[in-house]
């Protein structure tokens, strides 16, 4: 007989599975005009078949399966970094991961290797991400503690941030300053099925890295001695899922830009729903993450503005009041 427990989870998924599938519908029918699908079906019969393939194809499918790709990335991996760290304000950029992608994509753009060769951007983005990790474990320490490896995160977030500024100071062109500006502000619009096959990849590989990785989390909740009596090698651990989430956020950074908070929102939304547990949490914030950014995706697309609103702006508009909440609300169960 089937617990309750496993019921309650298998219902979650489905219901999170479901509203997934009726959003990227919607995103498919819904754009910045007001339902241009419908219109295209009152279209001349000779041409609304091109038109309904071209707006589908060209244009909303991708945006519609980057910006779930991306956001159930950036869920997955805010959930394993708060689970690695036990730290419930842990994002996936906190070790670097973000400002490390972005840093290796600005530095494919800034040198056009990016218009030489299709794979530049992401491959940067990875490359970045993964050495902005590896410098934070190496500064932090092998037996480093959760305060060390977050200091050890911002000093190199700090360094990468520095040297995008730099690189921008030093574009050749207004032109090109706004090139760069633009896509860290973090956006899925005007982007090809070309793009998501680049990102798929590594955005994939990551994830398969880091859902083999909840048996480990679940048991670090108990302490690290603890863990470790359990035969969990916490050392390969930490390099498993600063491997995966490099991959994987590198990989989507480097298509999307930097689009924040939904690593952090996400798995606080999502914990209560599955009991605490860190290993359950992991594919819940997946698909939280992908509806999420699919909603901020349509809300940019609907919001009356004369030029559209960057999604990457609109996800921290909405997640920094809610993280100072929750700084509030820590303080205040600390008293």
């Amino acid at each position: 007989m089937k617990s309750l427990h496993s019921i309650n989870q298998r219902q979650l998924l489905v219901t999170l599975a479901l509203l997934l599938v009726l959003l990227a519908i919607s995103s498919l029918l819904i754009g910045s005009e007001p339902w241009p699908m419908i219109q295209a079906l009152f279209s001349h019969p000779d041409q609304r078949s091109s038109i309904l393939a071209l707006i589908l194809t060209e244009v909303r499918l991708p945006r519609v399966l980057i910006a779930t790709l991306a956001g159930a990335t950036l869920g997955l991996c805010g959930a394993a970094m708060q689970g690695l760290l036990r730290n419930p304000l842990a994002t996936p950029g906190l070790t670097g991961s973000a400002s490390g992608a972005a840093l290796g994509a600005v530095i494919a753009l800034y040198f056009g290797l990016s218009s030489r060769f299709a794979l530049a951007l992401p491959v940067a983005g990875m490359f970045g991400s993964l050495l902005a990790m590896v410098l934070v474990y190496l500064l932090a320490g092998r037996d480093a503690s959760v305060t060390t490896l977050i200091l050890a995160g911002v000093a190199i977030n700090t360094l990468a941030m520095a040297l995008i500024s730099l690189l921008l100071n030093l574009a050749p062109s207004p032109y090109a300053v706004q090139e760069l500006v633009l896509w860290m502000l973090g956006s899925v619009t005007d982007r090809s099925l070309n793009d998501l096959w680049i990102m798929l990849p590594g955005t994939l590989l990551g994830w398969l890295l880091m859902l083999g990785c909840g048996h480990g989390l679940d048991a670090l909740t108990l302490g690290e001695e603890t863990a470790a009596s359990m035969g969990i090698g916490l050392n390969r651990l930490r390099w498993q899922l600063f491997i995966a989430i490099a991959l994987a956020v590198g990989s989507a950074v480097s298509i999307t830009g930097s689009i924040g908070f939904i690593g952090l929102v996400v798995p606080h939304l999502m914990r209560p729903l599955v009991g605490y547990q860190p290993g359950r949490l992991l594919t819940i914030s997946a698909l939280g993450g992908a509806i999420m950014l699919l909603l901020a995706d349509l809300a940019v697309r609907l919001i009356p503005a004369a030029t559209e609103i960057k999604v990457g702006v609109l996800t921290a508009v909405v997640g920094a009041p809610f993280f100072l909440w929750l700084i509030i609300r820590s303080r205040r169960s600390q008293t």
